[in-house]
């Protein structure tokens, strides 16, 4: 047959076909501690060979693809770990993002494996990867380690993006922060450094505050954040000026969002605002890519889906908000802000 010189690109389609091949190459080596052999200094194949312990043609491929990738450098036969490396993809880095990599791995691949059927039914598939009923988050906690490791890889996550997300508007006239789901507490530690003004509460369930006790007893505002166990949709909500919902609302239909919208409408005073971090769609819906990749994601591991500005600006204002504003930022989340008039 005849080659037709004249044949679109094939670029995108090959790119999207090697695209998982490229992620799994990295999640396996965090699986297998590559990485964190190289933590406490370079080594030679063979000698990563023997302390993982890998067949060494295997490894030897595997460790390659990784220079390719940027994870690794390579010189005269021996690999050690690249600067993002080492700051995100080894166990012993405060900054990691393991945990998250490694649910990623055991989990979500397990759920996004069904992604046809989500698409056909419109649900997320738990029952069907897993055969888990009950409550969607109470199967992340299944032990201590896992839990551990699942929120600092979501702390490493946050660390990146929220500096940017207590940036974008000036939250100087606010005076309590009060993190809803604020896990490991990095969103209101960031608030409160960036603002020496603002007081802060980390609100979330039991099981997350012994975590968020380690991480904001450590940083240099613990003196300024208090930590409140409770259930954002069922229990009292803490007094406050100012409401953050970090990766929060992406996780629910409509429904559950006017409900909690609502009840945050209700605790605030006049003036007092809500913070809203999550990555923006575009109002075509077209891009950003990182929000399509995780509105999928959602449909899959929740019951949510992400969001344009105007979708979230007309549930601010069904729950009484006003003044809506958002800004994008170069992080994985973006920032919306509205008040309560």
């Amino acid at each position: 047959m005849a080659i037709d010189i004249t044949a679109p690109d094939p670029g995108v389609v090959l790119d999207l076909l090697e695209a998982f091949r490229r992620s799994k190459t990295m999640v396996a080596a965090v699986s297998l501690g590559v990485f964190d052999r190289l933590a406490s200094g370079p080594r030679t194949l063979t000698q990563l060979a023997a302390e993982v312990p890998a067949n060494a043609d295997a490894l030897e491929r595997l460790l390659d693809a990784c220079v390719c990738l940027q994870l690794l450098r390579r010189r005269d036969g021996v690999y050690e770990n690249a600067e993002a490396t080492r700051a995100y993809l080894c166990k012993d880095s405060p900054t990691r993002l393991t945990g998250y990599i490694n649910f990623s791995n055991d989990v979500m691949w397990k759920l996004w494996t069904h992604l046809e059927d989500a698409v056909r039914e419109g649900t997320n598939r738990w029952k069907q990867a897993f055969n888990w009923d009950g409550p969607i988050f109470a199967s992340f906690f299944r032990t201590e380690e896992f839990k551990r490791e699942f929120l600092m890889g979501m702390h490493g996550y946050g660390l990146i993006s929220s500096p940017h997300v207590v940036s974008a508007f000036d939250l100087s006239r606010f005076q309590r922060f009060i993190d809803l789901g604020g896990a490991t507490g990095h969103l209101v530690i960031a608030a409160c450094q960036r603002f020496p003004n603002l007081r802060g509460v980390v609100f979330d369930l039991p099981d997350a505050l012994p975590l968020a006790r380690e991480i904001v007893g450590s940083s240099p505002v613990a003196e300024r954040i208090e930590l409140v166990a409770g259930d954002f949709f069922y229990d009292a909500l803490p007094q406050g000026d100012i409401f953050a919902l970090g990766r929060i609302l992406h996780d629910w239909p409509v429904d559950k969002i006017s409900k909690l919208l609502g009840k945050i409408f209700a605790r605030l005073p006049a003036g007092g605002g809500v913070l809203i971090a999550e990555k923006l769609l575009d109002e075509d819906k077209t891009g950003p890519r990182w929000a399509q990749m995780q509105s999928l994601n959602m449909l899959a591991c929740t019951d949510g889906k992400e969001r344009t500005l105007s979708e979230y600006e007309a549930l601010l204002k069904q729950a009484g908000f006003s003044d809506v504003q958002g800004c994008r930022t170069p992080a994985p989340l973006d920032a919306v802000l509205a008040v309560k008039r």
